[in-house]
């Protein structure tokens, strides 16, 4: 009994669960077992935040506390400004902003807490879950396997193509390209030594992480996710802008210019050449499926008698060539009408907002009812406006300044440390922090939703205060141009 209240006391242990749990509430097979666990592990959670403010004194010691205490009340009175019948839906919302703040980024509270040992066994196993679903995606697709089961459009499984997209056992094409760019990064953070400098476990080979970056980019182009892929190129562009700047000595203004120049033409050319290669792989994949479709019909169907007509050949004949594209030809997938009606959500209340739980209830109540009680349509599809929607100006300022002091302290440890951090894992938790940034413009990210998007950002936040918190002394004043000292405080 000690031992099992040890494991409940444990908050790394709970993070790990509850990140593998939301990971298999993507997955279709398996989808209904993982949100039933759910339930238990967010009661956990909360159980953790109460108790480690007792233990821990989490938000006296939570950098930049007091901008999250301000945040939290300005929604807790949001929430009693709008008492609806979706009340309980925006107190649940609440208490999942507790555990983002305090469980996951407020895990730099925790004394002699080993975040590399935690970050390596959680990217080590999403690599490995991701890759091999993706290696079954792939077969079934090469091989012929399909699965479709619709119940009453409330559960539905399309396997491994959903809307024309390779989804593989995912639920969504747009949740297979997010954790496949999930996976690359944990991939190119295990190259990394610092990663092992305070842990015993092993690694995994460089044959075997190369392999998975090249699976896990053909199941990203194949799912055809756009905002997934501005995820990906954000990654690399802000990785590629830190090589860059990572300057070890004064830098005169010439320097300077000829750097931005030229970094401006690599990203260019990379971006360009990026989404070339893109297109082209997807029209040169949708050859192979085809021929390897075909080759397994001939294998292993039955031929027709001659003179008589095959109605299950006819049938196949008039399925549509799988490209791989969007069905949807709008190239914002309708998140435009999601926008403007926001704008008018904003109206109601510009100044502490109208609470999250009442974005669809507004919608349909007052407004003109684009957002409704479905899958697509029940979100913005936009984090930054579901906050200034859900907690007005008000909320969205403090939010803000909360994520400009982060991004601000988070900075100064690329550019300010007195040796290199490239052989850290830091430089990668940066990079995606800020892709995540422009990711979150066009999806269901940044807080308010109980999901893997959502959570795993937060993990990568709390891996990231982390080692701001334990590298602090190492920051120094730099000159700027050989002269003029540039401060800390001016950044």
């Amino acid at each position: 009994m000690t031992a099992f209240k040890e494991k409940l006391r444990d908050t790394s242990l709970f993070r790990t669960i509850y990140i593998f749990d939301l990971f298999f509430c993507m997955i279709s097979f398996v989808q209904v077992a993982a949100y039933v666990c759910l339930p238990f592990l967010f009661i956990w959670g909360l159980w953790l935040v109460f108790y480690n403010q007792r233990r821990y004194n989490t938000f006296f010691k939570m950098r930049f506390g007091l901008w999250i205490g301000a945040f939290l009340i300005v929604s807790l009175f949001t929430m009693l400004l709008n008492l609806t019948e979706t009340l309980l839906f925006s107190l649940v919302m609440q208490l999942h902003v507790l555990i983002c703040f305090f469980v996951f980024y407020g895990m730099h509270t925790e004394p002699g807490f080993d975040f590399k040992r935690e970050l390596n066994l959680i990217a080590k196993g999403l690599v490995i879950l991701t890759t091999a679903l993706n290696v079954v995606g792939f077969f079934c697709l090469l091989f012929g396997v399909y699965f479709e089961w619709n119940f009453e459009d409330l559960y539905w499984i399309y396997f491994p193509i959903y809307e024309n997209r390779f989804t593989g056992v995912f639920f969504n094409p747009n949740l297979l390209g997010f954790v496949s760019v999930v996976a690359v990064v944990c991939c190119h953070m295990m190259t990394k030594d610092g990663l092992y400098s305070n842990s015993n476990t092993r690694r995994l080979g460089m044959g075997f992480i190369y392999a998975c970056v090249v699976i896990n980019i053909f199941a990203l182009i194949l799912s055809d996710s756009n905002a997934s892929i501005v995820l990906a190129l954000g990654y690399v562009c802000v990785y590629i802008t830190y090589v860059f700047f990572d300057r070890r000595e004064g830098m005169t203004p010439s320097r300077v210019f000829i750097k931005i120049v030229t970094l401006l033409l690599v990203l260019a050319v990379f971006v360009s050449s990026s989404l070339m290669l893109r297109t082209v792989f997807k029209a040169g994949f949708t050859v192979i499926t085809s021929k390897t479709n075909a080759l397994v019909d001939v294998l292993f169907d039955d031929k027709p008698i001659e003179g008589l007509p095959d109605k299950e050949t006819a049938e196949e004949e008039e399925k549509p060539e799988i490209t791989f594209d969007h069905e949807n030809t709008n190239i914002d997938s309708g998140r435009f009408r999601l926008w403007k009606e926001s704008i008018d959500l904003f109206k109601i209340s510009p100044v502490f907002g109208i609470s999250h739980g009442n974005i669809v209830f507004y919608s349909e109540e007052y407004l003109s009812g684009v957002l409704e009680y479905s899958y697509h349509k029940n979100d913005l599809h936009n984090g930054f406006l579901t906050i200034i929607v859900s907690t007005g100006v008000i909320g969205a300022l403090l939010f803000g300044t909360f994520g400009f002091r982060f991004a601000k302290h988070a900075a100064q440890h690329l550019f300010l440390r007195r040796k290199t951090v490239r052989a850290e894992v830091y430089p990668c938790l940066f990079s995606f922090l800020a892709a995540y940034m422009g990711y979150a413009f066009f999806e269901k990210a940044l807080l308010y939703d109980i999901s893997f998007l959502v959570m795993f950002f937060w993990l990568m936040m709390g891996y990231t205060s982390c080692y701001v918190a334990k590298y602090e002394h190492l920051i120094e004043t730099q000159y700027l141009f050989h002269q003029k000292r540039l401060r800390r405080t001016m950044l």
